[in-house]
């Protein structure tokens, strides 16, 4: 069996801080499901973990072995590109566009980059880099996770109480919307013109909602009722919405149950925004967008119109909060009040715009456990270990 190992770039992680303050790269969902669950069933035969910093290895462990295939994090897979990474002889790299793809080897002439061979991959290779990508990629990579999902297998029955906008078949005859087992759609309606639309396993999608496609409901997903939901967005598993999103992606375990606007945004895991918080991803005299960057320590241009919120795991909004264009939310933070919060809250602060206090761990643990149990998923203590990790690191930014 073939031992692949899923590495961190250390400069792309950094960039996409807060979101892999919690998880590898490889565990962001762009699409319909994560980049490690992408490379898992383009390569099926293979025993395949993770490679990332040391405070996060304890939750999610390396295996290696005396022949390994590391392949990058960052790195959209496809057929093409898995199948040139799987050919790689031993101590041979992969590039393309003087980035490292895939490499085989031991971990010693990995780390040390001793490649006695190098080939270059003259495919396309989708990556991502900023955390913008994620929001502004999900479309394209819905589209092909889509097709790869649900290649020769059958949907469960569309109900005749939903309206269907738009042709439902592909050129090839394939279906445009697939409901997998368990799945709940009544009262809803699917405008297919611009893609594909996926529900997964128990989710639910309400009565009087409007979905433009592409668009993903991942497993026991909820959609409350009259929700507007435009392409491209995904809802990652047990996540909650409701409102008007547009081009959203949410990681898992995270709700926005209630009325507001939330548009290109990236959720991370266990966030909730309270009933009327709306994002703007749209600055008022349409000027390019500058986003807080963490290695950088200052906000950078991204040539962006458009971007709104960005929220790291365990993050909370109060009721009729309000973001401005392009905010940065770090892990285990708390807004509430009345006026915009800066465009970048460091993680563990709770306040608003007359002030920020510091959220203790003891206090943070607390709330977590207290929201982690309602989906009967309990807080560890290597999640503790790796939160307070964060703790230690956030002090540079406060």
């Amino acid at each position: 069996m073939k031992n692949v190992i899923i590495f961190d770039a250390s400069d792309v992680r950094d960039n996409l801080l807060p979101i892999t303050y919690t998880r590898p790269i490889s565990h962001i969902r762009i699409g319909i499901d994560t980049i490690f669950e992408k490379w898992q069933s383009f390569i099926p035969d293979a025993s395949l973990s993770p490679l990332t910093v040391p405070y996060l290895q304890g939750k999610f462990p390396t295996n290696f072995s005396d022949d390994n295939i590391f392949i990058a994090g960052h790195i959209i897979p496809d057929k093409e590109l898995s199948v040139a990474a799987e050919s790689l002889n031993l101590g041979e790299a992969l590039i393309a566009d003087d980035t490292l793809i895939a490499f085989r080897g031991t971990k010693d002439d990995f780390e040390n980059r001793r490649f006695t061979a190098s080939t270059t991959y003259h495919g396309i290779v989708r990556k991502i880099f900023w955390l913008y990508d994620i929001f502004q990629m999900n479309g394209d990579v819905m589209h092909s996770d889509f097709r790869r999902i649900t290649a020769n297998r059958t949907s469960q029955k569309l109900s005749a109480t939903n309206l269907v906008i738009g042709d439902p078949l592909f050129s090839d005859g394939t279906p445009k919307i697939f409901i997998e087992e368990g799945a709940t759609l009544e009262g809803v309606t699917l405008n297919v013109t611009d893609g594909p639309i996926y529900i997964g396993k128990d989710a639910n999608i309400m009565e009087g909602t409007c979905i433009r496609a592409p668009f993903a409901a991942c497993l026991h997903s909820q959609v409350n009722m009259c929700a507007k939901i435009y392409g491209a967005t995904t809802l990652g598993p047990y996540c909650k919405v409701g409102g008007e999103l547009n081009n959203v992606v949410m990681i898992g375990y995270s709700n926005k149950a209630h009325d507001g606007f939330l548009g290109n945004a990236v959720i991370g895991e266990w966030c909730n925004l309270g009933g009327g918080t709306t994002a703007s991803n749209l600055k008022n005299d349409y000027s390019e967008i500058k986003l807080w960057n963490y290695p950088a320590h200052r906000f950078l241009r991204t040539g962006l119109q458009f971007c709104g919120l960005i929220m790291g795991d365990h993050s909370k909004a109060g009721i009729n909060c309000m973001f401005n264009t392009a905010t940065v939310i770090g892990v285990g933070v708390n807004i509430h009040g009345a006026g915009f919060p800066r465009n970048f809250v460091a993680s563990f602060l709770e306040g608003s715009t007359s002030g920020y206090t510091d959220v203790s761990l003891p206090r943070f643990f607390t709330i977590a456990e207290r929201v982690m149990v309602r989906r009967n998923i309990f807080l560890t203590d290597v999640d503790k270990e790796i939160f307070t990790a964060i703790y230690n690191i956030a002090d540079s930014y406060k």
